[in-house]
């Protein structure tokens, strides 16, 4: 048998020649959340209830496309995809009806992805259960098997639905969120991770909800595993392996008090109900609910809101035809009621809450419950089943081990579920940019240190000045991976969401092309990447469609990297004499500063008295109308993007990082041998920053290459470096940025410089 193509090592990835692996990936594509035929995006109500008769084939995008995106993305120099798929994709039509045309699809674009040497994971999404519940994932059947309509989520606020929304130009940034903590999926993550514990009467064809629930899910993906095992040439050559479910939720599991909020609950924003608020309300009582808004200094109690369905209900009438998918449900389970009224939890003859503390312990056993249970628990039991399904077809899988977002990790270190081909994988968004959508570089919060109680008061979890900013994300991001460390054992730990909103500062960017913030936002989690030395990520999210309007075309998500709104990088080097890279940037902001692997907390008067730039590019039209500045395409930050990295280390990667405003790229390297002739270090030198006229390399031994390598007709640039064995540094400087020179537009683009000589495009 020939060897992996890439191997789980310890902490550490390894390629064929046991050189370490550097992951470096992009989440592909956002789009998948929603059906292509019929287009649906989230902003769009026709035909969005009638969720069988979908289909996700041509997502993420077309395969006569492929070529394109794929390209794009090597170019930029990603050698990871995180594949998102969803439930829905494969099982819309109804419970075991499989789409064959959408798994067909998907084979080919892996055929596609392996011509050009990605790493493949594979990615079951959802977010918030389901479109139908204001997110992704499930299909729409799921809905009805619990016995939830999902036509009375609007009135009841069982969820907070973008395509139901009134106006949804106006629906509120970041609420889609807030459904974790609503009727609806406090309901349906009870059920699916422990039903037969809190709702024993939920029971249908003859299993509970929790059971028949799993083994769907586990079931279509199962059947997709199985496809691609029998495609015969993907699995481990180019699909090495598998995510668990996208980010979890306990559901009410653990709530000590359900007329209460939690202290846990972080995120408040518009109308915030107690769990037991959003019950009546789902029954169709009305209530007066706490409105809660975002401001700079974090959320606040903004006033009080009533909410009132008017009788409507987010639970199935009682005489609704239950016949159509086929299943039987248990009589003892009774539609036209809430179940958590029929499991005794409160009485709705006179709205009494019998049972505050009903999901607090386990019925039977009296076990106290927290999240930190339910991660060993409910949630282990079902990666368990997960990641058995996937190896009954895939025996070599890496399996990509994803708990709930922010908790503990599970408990598994040197236990029977201490695989050695598990990788930890958890998210990570800063919070304050990505609600606020404003990159604040004056204040910031150590929120995981917060969630672990590492501050007397949150007060002293505040990081002042840009500096200490950065430095606050690379710790929380190094936290994090030494927790799994501590909890989960010795494997790697690749963060497969990252990112950052684009659609800061009210769309200033889009109306001047200036990307000041989001370079200086993405340079920071970047920073932060590199220094906490993780062993790769999933940057979130690449979106074929994305647009200036609709963003990611999603709930008002903004974060892909690539729109069509945007200009994208210049497809050659700059040409002779033209030493400086294109820069779209502040480069007075000390989010430029150099980026460091020690620490460097100094807060400086720059830090707090920085203004964002003027625009560096353009568009002079014959008059200004209304006195308001032209708009003029960007970059879209790809300046703090595209970015050097290692790729084969021979021996292992002590750290490295890439100083954006000096274009200064550092990797420090432990080798317990010399490299091999045919196997050396290599690493990503993107000619965007470093441009082969302009680059200076200095090394503490051995000799070094850099070469132009051709895939699929895109060129990428490398360097390879044969060094000894011990300690060994390589510092690479490619071409300082500074605002001015106009490099054209991606040869993807065609006749792109020709429209901006006849729109007389200039740089300030």
């Amino acid at each position: 048998m020939s060897p992996l193509r890439l191997r789980v090592d310890g902490a550490t990835f390894r390629d064929p020649q046991n050189r370490e692996v550097t992951l470096r990936g992009i989440n592909v594509a956002g789009d998948a959340k929603f059906p292509a035929q019929p287009d649906i995006p989230s902003y769009i109500s026709d035909k969005f209830f009638d969720g069988d008769n979908v289909s996700f084939v041509d997502r993420p995008f077309p395969v006569q496309d492929a070529h394109v995106h794929f390209s794009r993305l090597k170019r930029w120099g990603y050698n990871t995809i995180r594949y998102v798929f969803t439930w829905e994709a494969i099982e819309h039509a109804g419970p075991g009806k499989y789409d064959e045309e959408w798994i067909e699809h998907t084979i080919s674009l892996l055929r596609l992805a392996k011509s050009y040497d990605f790493y493949v994971f594979m990615d079951p999404h959802q977010d918030v259960w389901s479109r139908f519940t204001g997110g992704s994932g499930a299909p729409m059947w799921t809905i009805y098997a619990m016995g939830l309509n999902p036509e009375g989520f609007a009135a009841t606020e069982a969820a907070l639905v973008h395509n139901t929304y009134p106006n949804p130009e106006e629906y509120p940034k970041m609420i889609w969120a807030t459904n974790y903590t609503r009727m609806a999926c406090q309901l349906i993550f009870t059920l699916f991770f422990a039903g037969k514990v809190f709702a024993p009467k939920a029971i249908i064809d003859g299993v509970n909800i929790q059971d028949y629930l799993q083994n769907h899910f586990l079931g279509a993906c199962e059947y997709l595993a199985r496809r691609i095992h029998e495609a015969g040439d993907l699995e481990n050559e180019v699909v090495i392996g598998w995510e668990s479910l996208n980010e979890p939720n306990r559901g009410l599991v653990g709530y000590e008090d359900i007329s209460v909020i939690p202290g846990s609950q972080r995120l408040q924003k518009g109308t915030s109900p107690t769990a037991w608020q959003a019950i009546l309300l789902g029954s169709g009582r009305p209530c007066e609910i706490d409105t809660w808004d975002f401001g700079n200094l974090g959320p606040y109690r903004s006033g009080r809101a009533l909410v009132d369905p008017k009788g409507e209900a987010a639970w199935l009438p009682a005489d609704y035809d239950d016949s159509k998918y086929g299943w039987h449900r248990s009589p003892e389970w009774k539609l036209g009621e809430c179940l958590w009224a029929q499991h005794g939890v409160w009485d709705p003859s006179n709205d009494v809450l019998l049972r505050k503390d009903y999901f607090l312990y386990h019925p039977k056993t009296g076990e106290k419950l927290d999240y930190e249970v339910f991660t060993n628990t409910y949630w282990l039991d079902y990666y368990r089943k997960h990641s058995k399904m996937v190896k009954r077809w895939q025996p070599d899988a890496i399996m990509f081990c994803q708990p709930p977002v922010l908790e503990i990790p599970p408990s598994i270190k040197g236990t029977e579920d201490d695989d050695p081909n598990i990788v930890y994988a958890p998210h990570f968004y800063d919070g304050i940019t990505l609600i606020m959508k404003k990159w604040n570089r004056f204040w910031n919060v150590d929120v995981f240190g917060v969630l672990r109680g590492r501050y007397l008061t949150p007060a002293f979890a505040i990081k002042i000045g840009e500096t200490n900013i950065r430095n606050c994300l690379r710790d929380q991001l190094a936290a994090m991976r030494k927790e799994g460390l501590d909890y989960m054992g010795n494997h790697p730990c690749i963060f497969t969401e990252i990112g950052i909103p684009y659609d800061m500062d009210d769309r200033y960017a889009y109306k001047t092309g200036d990307y000041s913030s989001q370079i200086a936002a993405m340079d920071a989690n970047h920073f932060a990447l590199e220094g906490s030395k993780v062993n790769g990520f999933a940057l979130w999210v690449y979106v074929p469609g994305n647009n200036h309007k609709w963003g990611d075309n999603w709930n008002g998500e903004d974060l892909s990297i690539f729109s069509v709104d945007d200009r994208l990088l210049p497809s050659n080097s700059p040409v002779a004499g033209d030493n400086t890279s294109k820069s779209s940037v502040d480069l007075a902001s000390p989010t430029f500063s150099r980026s460091q692997s020690t620490d460097a907390s100094t807060v400086l008067p720059a830090n707090v008295k920085a203004t964002l730039s003027k625009p560096s590019l353009k568009s002079e039209p014959s008059a200004v109308t209304n006195g308001e500045q032209p708009r003029a395409p960007g970059y879209r930050a790809a300046e703090a993007v595209v970015r050097p990295s290692p790729v084969f280390t021979v021996g292992d990667v002590r750290g490295y990082s890439f100083d954006l405003r000096n274009c200064i790229f550092q990797v420090a390297v432990s080798s317990t041998a010399p490299t091999k002739q045919d196997a050396p270090t290599v690493m990503f030198l993107p000619e965007f920053h470093f441009p082969r006229n302009d680059t200076q390399v200095e090394v503490s031994g051995g000799k070094w290459s850099i070469t132009l390598e051709e895939t699929h007709g895109t060129e990428l640039q490398y360097l390879s470096w044969w060094h000894g064995e011990g300690e060994q540094t390589i510092t690479v400087k490619g071409a300082k940025m500074r605002q001015g020179l106009f490099l054209g537009r991606d040869d993807e683009d065609d006749g792109y410089l020709n429209q901006c000589q006849q729109s007389s495009c200039s740089i300030m």
